[in-house]
């Protein structure tokens, strides 16, 4: 896969060195179990799979080499970068400005921006309807598209499918810049709907099976709808893309419901179920999948409790504290400054995005053991800062060295 050129005050010498110690142990990625880091009063365990994804790591290199080449020109951000607000400070410090925030909302006017302005697109993408805008104003966005590759496999699927005449059913959060931009690009060419989770899926399921007057349809889905959609005629045959940091099991499953009710509904069997039901298992995202297994393999460890790093707004980062939730007390921060004591944590609740306080959080089983991963749009020098504040507490930093060593002996080891 390609390396790409981010800028050194995102990467971590000793999580650099664990991590090509994991792949040159685990060349083909089956291996979810976590990395051990012991230093004797507390034990540090690191999920398999974290921290910058490919699309994040394109968009940031992209980014900062357009801003070291145009010095002398406006540069705007259509909205976040991604959703980590070190890297959006970083670019806001570098005289980056941005048009909208994370749901759209107009922060500048697009009356304020002309051709002579750079206007880059961010790792979600956008709609057709803003391109169409910027581009009327005579701003080419082309060169500055940072969209993640994966997000357009979406849309390419999203337009093979639609060709073939499926409506198209996005799993994803409405409100989300990459729903909005794939509900843009799947809707401008067949129906499209949107659902937000399984609740909403079993709600769809009603109307396919004609159990509800197709007339609720329309408010009970307000606002997820394509213009024009037909609850009558436009549910008979259906495919499933998704949100690419959305849960990839409950994708899965409510792709597997769907095609279940249709397949039940039309009385359909195997040979017959592609004539109503399309086959899009290939839209999910390989991080997505490999971040969640590997939060999946970490929790199997006998842990006291997890933190897990990331931005508040970040989808793929929600989803893991939300699983992590599941198994054990989970705080989640965006930096390592939330930890504000050996006492007390700052966290944010996964769902509510509301911050409160928790005291006594480390508990008093010695060695602690911490299970620790990140969002797809986390940095790794992030993650480092939270392990060094967590080891300045325990008061065994000094072990950092030693630890770094064992990584780095084993990495020229198997290089030898």
């Amino acid at each position: 896969m390609k390396q790409f050129n981010v800028p050194s005050i995102y990467r971590s010498d000793l999580i650099s060195a664990i991590k090509s110690n994991r792949r040159l142990q685990d060349k083909l990625k089956k291996d979810f179990s976590p990395t051990l880091l012991d230093f004797g009063a507390v034990q540090i365990f690191l999920a398999r799979h974290f921290g910058f994804c490919y699309g994040v790591e394109n968009a940031i290199e992209i980014a900062f080499n357009i801003i070291e080449a145009h010095p002398d020109r406006q540069i705007y951000l259509l909205s976040e970068m991604i959703h980590n607000p070190q890297v959006n400070a970083d670019l806001a410090q570098r005289g980056v400005k941005f048009l909208q925030d994370t749901y759209g909302r107009q922060l500048i006017s697009f009356d304020e921006i002309s051709s002579e302005d750079i206007v880059v697109i961010p790792a979600f993408g956008t709609t057709l309807e803003v391109e169409e805008l910027l581009h009327s104003k005579g701003i080419q966005t082309e060169k500055y598209n940072t969209t993640c590759p994966f997000v357009e496999k979406v849309w390419n699927r999203s337009e093979q499918i639609a060709r073939k005449g499926y409506s198209i059913v996005v799993h994803g959060k409405p409100r989300h810049e990459e729903t909005r931009a794939t509900f843009s690009h799947a809707s401008a060419k067949t129906p499209t709907v949107i659902v937000n989770d399984m609740q909403e899926a079993a709600l769809l399921a009603e109307f396919i099976r004609g159990q509800r007057p197709g007339a609720e349809f329309y408010s009970l889905f307000h606002g997820k709808y394509s213009e024009g959609f037909d609850v009558e005629k436009d549910l008979k045959s259906l495919g499933v893309v998704n949100q690419t940091t959305q849960l990839a099991s409950e994708t899965q499953a409510i792709s597997d419901f769907l095609k279940k009710t249709i397949k039940e509904h039309y009385q359909l069997d195997d040979t017959n179920l592609a004539q109503h039901f399309a086959d899009t298992r290939d839209t999910l995202c390989y991080a997505t999948n490999d971040n969640q297994s590997a939060v999946s393999g970490m929790l199997e460890t006998d842990a006291d409790f997890a933190i897990v790093v990331g931005g508040y707004n970040s989808s793929n980062t929600s989803h893991l504290v939300e699983l992590c939730s599941e198994k054990l007390p989970t705080y989640f921060i965006n930096h390592a400054s939330r930890i504000l004591s050996a006492r007390e944590i700052e966290t944010c609740d996964w769902r509510t995005k509301k911050i409160s306080h928790v005291k006594d959080f480390m508990g008093d089983r010695r060695p602690a053991k911490i299970l620790i991963t990140s969002g797809a749009s986390c940095p790794d020098s992030i993650v480092q800062e939270v392990i060094y504040r967590l080891l300045d507490l325990f008061d065994c930093k000094a072990k950092i060295e030693q630890v770094a060593r064992q990584f780095n002996h084993e990495n020229e080891n198997e290089l030898s």
